[in-house]
């Protein structure tokens, strides 16, 4: 049923969590794992002007490089062939296209479980997913943050 199973991730325990759902069912397909890391650039605009952008951008980088050897890892010893990439842009946009682009059948993510105000003025890099994938996105519920 599933060839290619895309799995963003930000480095966090609860990506490695959705990344465990993943491994399940690429085991059970015989499928290969896609890990994608996004350079946030949203987060490099609204640095502050103090930061040294070149260092910003090689900590996000290299932060990046260490959740996808992270990811590389655990899915090697699952025995579930795998593939990564780091990519620069809007996360949710970069899933998307990277989704399609490499032909993924699947979305497997995490999710905080943020709701009300928390959710409006953070946004949601899953939901943003949902809303335009061109393929099924599982989400995995990885903590819920109440508000207030």
């Amino acid at each position: 049923m599933y060839s290619r199973i895309l799995v963003p991730t930000d480095g966090s325990e609860g990506s490695m969590i959705a990344l465990d759902h993943a491994l399940e069912l690429a085991q059970a397909h015989d499928a290969t794992i896609r890990g994608l890391y996004v350079v946030n650039e949203g987060a490099l605009a609204g640095a502050a002007v103090e930061v040294p952008w070149d260092g910003l951008y090689a900590h996000l980088r290299n932060e990046g490089e260490t959740a996808l050897q992270s990811l590389r890892e655990r899915a090697e010893e699952a025995d579930v062939s795998v593939e990564t990439e780091l990519r620069e842009g809007r996360p949710s946009r970069m899933i998307v296209t990277d989704a399609t682009e490499t032909g993924c059948d699947l979305i497997v993510m995490g999710t905080h479980g943020r709701s009300g105000l928390d959710r409006l003025l953070l946004g949601s890099v899953a939901e943003g997913v949902i809303r335009s994938a061109p393929v099924p996105v599982m989400t995995v519920r990885i903590g819920l943050q109440h508000e207030g």
